[in-house]
């Protein structure tokens, strides 16, 4: 993790790290001002803070309360060597917990993360540099060995040429790459997670059986996520961007609507049509893309080639970023190895949707034939050591696709976790799964995934495969377990150079009758691709073009941002959009307008009902402002300290609205409830003097949004390497 620090005034001290900002002092004593406490005692309060979370990790999982649990640290110092000390940590348990759960609290603290670092001994490296923002790689791992080539299957470099080529290709972006964490809790089971170190939000999470594929597999990820635009989609990009030359590939094109918002004849073919506008719905409107905003500009529209014939078709951008998420991307070390990955992640997540929408019954991999990977075999008896039964599935559905599911069981919340893995490979495909199901998680991590169920409808509920494209925890059904299968056992293989197995899986396609779309991307030195598959590898439905697209916040966006700047008659109007819109109350306001809030803000918690309170109580509807703070309330999932101020807002407008109470009885104790400060927020809010209170004023120049400004910076290096590679 990237920690920036600012000299304040005296010996106060800045820290900056992700959305959070931590200030130090030193006592009196020490020249310093004592306005907060010093960086050793941060440094001694984290282990008990690491400590009791690990207590209350331990207890949540087994729903032992936690009020009557305490925790105390001392630290007790070497009167001969001040740098020798002792952390006594003691916790204070209720009577009744038994000792089994005792023995579980005091291993648990032991898990320590400051602790075990502490214990480990780090080391520290101290240099000078010429610019930090231009000191471009963190380090990633300890140096390989120059002579070392550790060849994987799908690979044609060794991971160490492949681990240095990508390290140089984000360092030339300027991107600093961090690792935020590494998990390997069974053997040959690694996984980490990855960072641009200045934009935080820009991460992706890597796997496989060795540390060095795991890091390999991450960079990968992020190389594809930056190539095809992932780390920005929804957000808005400013108005530098949106009137530049080219907003996201240099090659893009734009296409006008027709006069009456018809689409336009460019885009798309005769064969996405039939898909996408089925029903003649689909309107040119439909398909200004979110990320500037630009509806003067038009359809911001991406090449791909089709693979039937070699033709040139035109997918506006907005139409990808709704329907297909990250599916279907990927890097590689050629153009054939990335797309071996693109279809396998493709088939992965196609016949994993049709197993567990249709409650497949998939035929269980024999011993022998597990026996034959032993390295697998360790990691899966590390699950079941751990009390985690795992089932091993063959996935292939009799043959057809290079497919495997590799499922584990949770005995003490009776949940289950389905996790699919996909390549010509027999070996690798099983490898992923196996990778995939404990990716970033630990055992305690295991104890959310969900129960399964004999209700097919959750099952085939469509937001029920989001969940498993995301993360793998929607729900799988009961029938998955019996013992009747669908398909008998395949020891399937279709392996063979990266180019022969790219042609087979596009040959696979082919058979199902299902046309393919491919964009490469080669100009910032890594080979990326990404591969559409319409009616087939789209993650949300085709009706969300119409119903549920992102280009809604082209509806919203510029009112909310300049929303201290506008007059009642323009509240009114936004405040009738959102009614119009019917858009859940209890949705983000940045999810809806694309911008990166800080989360610690008022801003970063806002959602589409209390930004209609704001502007009911900014325009005096007192009426409605009440009803609505007593939705607010009755499912209040804001901070504690907002959550007070709209206690007291309720108080107040139940007084103002009853013309037999007067404030002024009540405002003494008012004040003694809520504060001063507060009371004073709370009536001049009611009295529409305050309007928006919390919200601090922004605008579409996105001023004072820091978060969403490192975004915006991380995307301009990305943005200014395609304009010069444009240029050559």
């Amino acid at each position: 993790m990237e920690i920036n620090v600012n000299f304040l005034e005296n010996l106060r001290l800045e820290a900056k790290f992700d959305d959070f900002t931590v200030v130090t002092d030193q006592p009196i004593r020490y020249k310093g001002d004592g306005s907060a406490p010093s960086p050793f005692d941060y440094f001694l309060a984290s282990s008990a803070l690491c400590a009791a979370y690990f207590v209350r990790v331990y207890c949540l999982a087994r729903n032992i309360p936690t009020e009557n649990i305490r925790l105390s640290q001392n630290n007790i110092v070497d009167p001969e060597n001040r740098y020798n000390q002792i952390f006594q940590i003691q916790v204070e348990l209720p009577d009744g917990l038994s000792d089994k759960d005792r023995e579980g609290i005091l291993r648990s603290i032991d898990r320590c993360t400051v602790k075990k670092v502490v214990q480990t001994g780090p080391e520290f490296k101290i240099e000078t540099v010429e610019n930090l923002n231009e000191d471009s790689q963190a380090m990633l791992m300890g140096h390989a060995d120059s002579d070392t080539s550790t060849f994987i299957l799908g690979k044609d470099l060794p991971l160490e040429q492949t681990i240095s080529n990508m390290t140089e290709i984000l360092a030339n972006l300027g991107m600093k790459i961090e690792i935020a964490s590494w998990r390997n809790i069974v053997p040959n089971v690694w996984s980490l997670h990855i960072r641009d170190a200045a934009s935080p939000m820009c991460f992706t999470n890597g796997k496989g059986a060795s540390k060095e594929s795991a890091l390999a597999s991450a960079l990968g990820e992020f190389i594809e996520r930056l190539n095809c635009n992932f780390f920005y989609n929804d957000q808005y990009f400013g108005e530098d961007i949106a009137n530049a030359e080219f907003v996201h590939y240099p090659n893009e094109k734009w296409f006008k609507p027709g006069l009456n918002d018809e689409l336009p004849a460019d885009i798309l073919d005769d064969y996405c049509l039939s898909i996408y506008n089925a029903d003649g719905e689909l309107r040119g409107s439909h398909l200004i893309d979110t990320n500037s905003g630009n509806t003067e500009r038009g359809i911001c529209s991406i090449p791909y080639v089709r693979q039937s014939d070699g033709e040139t078709v035109y997918f506006p951008s907005n139409l990808i970023e709704n329907l297909f998420l990250s599916n279907g991307m990927s890097a590689g070390n050629n153009l054939h190895e990335a797309q071996v990955q693109c279809l396998s992640e493709i088939f992965e997540r196609a016949v994993k949707r049709q197993i567990i929408e249709q409650e497949i019954v998939l035929p269980d991999v024999p011993q022998a034939v597990l026996d034959k990977y032993p390295g697998i075999v360790a990691g899966i008896n590390g699950l079941e050591e751990q009390g985690f039964p795992v089932v091993v599935k063959d996935a292939s559905l009799g043959g057809q696709f290079p497919v495997m599911c590799v499922t584990l069981m949770n005995p003490r919340t009776g949940g289950v976790f389905a996790s699919f893995g996909a390549h010509p490979s027999f070996e690798v495909a099983l490898e992923r799964s196996l990778t995939e199901l404990l990716q970033g998680r630990s055992f305690e991590g295991l104890n959310d995934v969900p129960k399964p169920t004999f209700n097919s409808a959750a099952v085939s509920e469509p937001e029920n495969f989001v969940e498993h494209f995301i993360d793998s925890t929607g729900v799988i059904s009961w029938r998955f377990f019996s013992k009747r299968y669908d398909y008998d056992f395949c020891e399937w293989d279709f392996s063979g150079s990266n180019e022969e197995e790219s042609d087979c899986l596009f040959g696979i396609l082919q058979d199902l009758g299902k046309e393919s779309y491919v964009a490469v991307f080669d100009n910032l030195g890594a080979t990326a691709c990404r591969i559409l598959v319409p009616d087939y590898s789209e993650v949300y439905p085709v009706e969300d073009l119409i119903w549920d697209n992102t280009n809604k916040a082209l509806l919203f966006r510029e009112d909310i941002l300049n929303i201290h700047a506008l007059d009642d008659e323009q509240l009114v109007a936004l405040y009738e959009r959102l009614e119009d819109s019917e858009l859940e109350h209890y949705t983000d306001i940045k999810t809806l307008i694309g911008i990166e809030f800080d989360e610690n803000t008022v801003w970063g918690q806002l959602t589409i009902l209390e930004l209609k309170i704001l502007i009911c109580l900014a325009i005096g509807e007192l009426e409605e402002a009440s009803e609505l703070v007593g939705a607010f309330l009755q499912y209040n999932d804001n901070t504690v300290e907002r959550g007070l101020f709209y206690q007291a807002i309720n108080t107040v407008l139940e007084i103002a609205l009853d013309d037999e109470l007067e404030l002024e009885d009540y405002i003494v104790n008012l004040r003694r409830m809520f504060g001063e400060e507060l009371m004073s927020n709370v009536v001049a809010s009611v009295n529409s003097e305050l309007t928006f209170y919390g919200l601090t004023k922004t605008s579409m120049k996105l001023e004072g949004l820091d978060r969403h400004q490192k975004l915006i910076e991380s995307y301009k290096k990305l943005h200014a390497a395609r304009a010069a590679l444009s240029q050559v």
